[in-house]
């Protein structure tokens, strides 16, 4: 009978301890001195995440003393650096997952002279490699907080990831199994699509600049321009430019509207087989050419014109230079080579000179 009693104290104080120690990770008692607080492998570093990030409305990531913030509005992640323009919801969605995923395998050191080596240093020094990661909720109450180190790299297939991490104001760092895409850098986080709208989707187009106005359609499967009637010959590869100027189309920047630098060079309004169209106004500051979008429709069309703008109208995108000839040519920039004469004919021309 004693042994029993025993037995069942032990398993008691067990269990006891092993729910002292999760709490104690979870609420972020902090450890003293260089001391390691014993913690079972696999134990989640944020027990219960999931349910919490229900309430979260920023996200902030801190390095070199910089920050990013994501903000969530009307269910969807913006940037705050970008005029809360879009984020890449999936690169989010991984991120906050890899949170809750996130388990402890192994203490590492808790000496802050060694932290550097791991990059679970100080997130606000200049040339520290360390990560703020913080998740928070109305009225700035603190979700997660957590500073992100160095991949561990495995060559072994079929290893999960591993990262370094250290709590703010612990000294102890832990080795974690998950994965956390984890970046500071703004242009990272942006979603880079605008526009992808295939060749064949697109109708006509009309372009109008200072230098004049080009009207595009199709004969067939031949893409054509209409206006002016009298032009010289074309190069096909490059009138066909101009019908898939929104198909896969991405941005290198992007400011609000209002910010638009650069002057305005022309417009162009592509107008679809279903009647939506979608308005492009182009502005080029010195070597950089912008553009901004509007679309509109009628109809079956209406909804999507709607969605669409939803999405890219009010905004202003730094695209390729070279988009300037697809969105709004000159009647040259279309005209096709001529081609090379042969070598002969030009020595029998200075010959006869």
């Amino acid at each position: 009978m004693g042994m029993t009693r025993n037995l069942r104290t032990t398993i008691l104080l067990a269990i006891a301890g092993a729910i002292a120690l999760v709490a104690g990770w979870q609420f972020g008692m902090p450890s003293q001195g260089g001391s390691q607080r014993a913690v079972a492998p696999g134990t989640l570093v944020f027990p219960g995440l999931a349910t919490r990030l229900q309430e979260a409305e920023r996200l902030t990531i801190t390095t070199k003393g910089r920050t990013i913030t994501l903000v969530r509005k009307d269910g969807i992640w913006g940037i705050a650096e970008r005029g809360g323009y879009r984020a890449q919801q999936d690169r989010l969605r991984e991120l906050l997952t890899g949170l809750t995923e996130l388990r402890v395998t192994e203490p590492r050191t808790s000496n802050p002279e060694q932290y550097d080596r791991l990059g679970v240093g100080d997130p606000n020094q200049p040339a520290t490699t360390a990560q703020l990661v913080r998740v928070l909720g109305p009225g700035d109450r603190l979700i997660a907080e957590l500073i992100v180190g160095h991949r561990r790299v495995r060559t072994a297939g079929n290893v999960p990831e591993s990262i370094y991490i250290r709590r703010v104001g612990e000294a102890q760092s832990w080795l974690a199994e998950g994965r956390l895409p984890v970046d500071a850098d703004p242009q990272l986080w942006v979603e880079r699509e605008i526009t992808n709208i295939r060749k064949d989707q697109v109708a006509s187009v009309v372009t109008s600049r200072p230098e004049g106005t080009l009207e595009f359609g199709k004969e067939g499967e031949a893409l054509v321009l209409r206006a002016p009637a009298e032009h010289p010959k074309l190069d096909e590869y490059r009138v066909e430019d101009v019908f898939r100027a929104l198909d896969s189309l991405t941005l290198t920047e992007v400011k609000p509207a209002a910010e638009q630098p650069g002057e305005r060079v022309g417009s162009a309004v592509f107008t679809l087989a279903d009647g939506m169209t979608v308005t492009v106004t182009v502005f080029r500051a010195e070597l950089d050419v912008w553009a901004q979008f509007q679309a509109a429709g009628e109809g079956d069309a209406k909804a999507r014109a709607e969605a669409l703008n939803r999405r890219i109208a009010g905004w202003a995108y730094q695209v390729g230079s070279w988009k300037e000839k697809a969105f709004v040519p000159r009647l040259e920039d279309l005209k096709a080579d001529e081609p090379e004469k042969p070598a002969e004919a030009e020595d029998e021309k200075k010959e006869s000179e």
